[in-house]
């Protein structure tokens, strides 16, 4: 059985370990077109910033790794066409092209990078961020860089205008939206977190919408509605989609979501060929709705899947709630399930319920604020959505909650749960169980 794999990061090298674990015979080759095996392109930021002190500490195996596992990984490779009937795959190395066939098949092409049609956008100092490539011819700009403008406020934006605050530039924010990170955040969860932001130096401008960017050959400044702003280096942060286009050209199913349609087992429409990560569509929890998921635990969990069924095992992958965290600055956010923007697009009547605790006991040094909110149905009073920002301690938080929503917990199983306290580590009352789920039961009381 020979078992092809196009895409070599999070969710290729998984499915490729795991199909070998299944199936230690198995003949399996993974395609992958950058010059590199797979790495982390959530730490590329964290280069940026000066955290991490090298690019290569990103790559997950050393080659000895991938030699080990008997995986026929083939870097700067590029996959040109399927055709599903014939189960055959074109590639090109170096000028040459290749025909190879598979018995089976994973598309793990991941998502490429959306650059809207703004005036500008092809001048000199103005990036986009996917690679470690882009990443290293970034970081050399940002060496000489006094200022920056960063195109996007989701994750990404937001991550590398912390990076770029934390080299030493003078850094504005643009996003077209009234607010932030909107698929993380309703809006007055945003708040706090811009606040907090602009408590660290940076400027965001929200609902404005980038006019042109600004310069001869090279950028030198942005014009926005609401302002212009000087830039070095421009950041276009604004998201990234699925990349399908061998899926479609090959007559593959894509979903309402534009990623390729998958069923629990990341099984397409085209027979023995799977997808998974961000090239795919997942399964909201809650809603029971395809999604797009864009995290790394996703791309894992999924490609683990394709590649155990690929190899002849069984297992299926149930779905997503998103949930994701972040350190920016010095201060912590997460998120998993809904919002209740999320919510209402659903067709979803909610009620919510937001708190502000501490960290530790109030009284123990260093306790930090912790600012809570959780989203419930308003039929079933079963949770739907979680967001934290705080100091510290929100990772651990959402995963909790995570579980709890998986679970279908109400808020009086929230209220009533147990927790554990010491002044040096947590309240007696958990803000994130207790607090937020109480300020539900008062607004229930109140109606009645």
């Amino acid at each position: 059985m020979r078992i092809v794999i196009i895409g070599g990061n999070a969710a290729g090298l998984n499915a490729a370990s795991a199909a070998r674990k299944t199936n230690r015979e198995a003949e399996i080759v993974l395609i992958e077109s950058e010059d590199k095996p797979a790495y982390s392109r959530c730490a590329i930021p964290h280069v940026i910033s000066g955290e991490i002190d090298s690019f290569n500490r990103l790559i997950v195996y050393p080659m000895s790794y991938y030699r080990m596992m008997k995986i026929d990984l083939r870097l700067e490779t590029t996959a040109k066409w399927i055709d599903v009937k014939e189960r055959r795959v074109g590639i090109e190395y170096g000028g040459e092209e290749e025909v190879m066939d598979y018995d089976r098949l994973i598309l793990a092409t991941g998502s490429k990078v959306f650059i809207p049609p703004i005036k500008g956008r092809e001048l000199q100092g103005v990036y986009a961020l996917r690679t470690i490539a882009d990443g290293e011819r970034l970081l050399e700009v940002v060496k000489r860089a006094s200022s920056a403008v960063v195109v996007g406020g989701g994750l990404i934006g937001l991550e590398m205008a912390v990076a770029l605050r934390q080299r030493g530039l003078e850094v504005t924010l643009v996003e077209m939206l009234p607010q932030i990170a909107p698929n993380m955040l309703d809006e007055d969860m945003a708040q706090l977190l811009q606040k907090r932001l602009e408590g660290g130096g940076i400027r965001i401008f929200t609902g404005s919408r980038v006019e042109e960017i600004e310069g001869g050959d090279r950028v030198h400044s942005v014009r926005f509605s609401g302002g212009r702003a000087e830039a070095d280096l421009v950041i276009m942060a604004t998201g990234v989609r699925p990349n399908t286009d061998l899926a479609r050209e090959a007559g593959i199913r894509i979903g309402e979501t534009r990623a390729i349609r998958v069923n629990q087992r990341m099984e397409t429409s085209a027979e023995d060929v799977y997808a998974a990560g961000e090239c795919a569509e997942a399964i909201n929890l809650v809603t029971g709705r395809p999604v797009l998921s864009q995290v790394g635990t996703t791309a894992v969990k999924e490609g683990r899947v394709a590649g155990i069924n690929a190899a002849g095992g069984y297992t299926t992958f149930p779905g997503v709630l998103n949930s994701s965290v972040s350190k920016l600055l010095d201060v912590e956010v997460g998120s998993t399930g809904l919002t209740e923007r999320m919510a209402e697009a659903q067709g979803l009547k909610t009620i919510s319920g937001k708190v502000v605790g501490k960290t530790r006991a109030r009284y123990y040094p260093g306790a930090k604020d912790l600012s809570v909110k959780l989203v419930f149905d308003r039929e079933t009073l079963r949770l739907v959505g979680a967001q934290i920002i705080g100091g510290e301690g929100v990772t651990h938080r959402i995963n909790t909650l995570s579980m709890a929503i998986r679970a279908g917990m109400d808020v009086w199983d929230l209220a009533k749960a147990e927790n554990c306290y010491t002044p040096p580590l947590s309240e007696t009352w958990e803000p994130s169980l207790h607090g937020a789920s109480e300020a539900v039961l008062s607004k229930l009381l109140r109606r009645r």
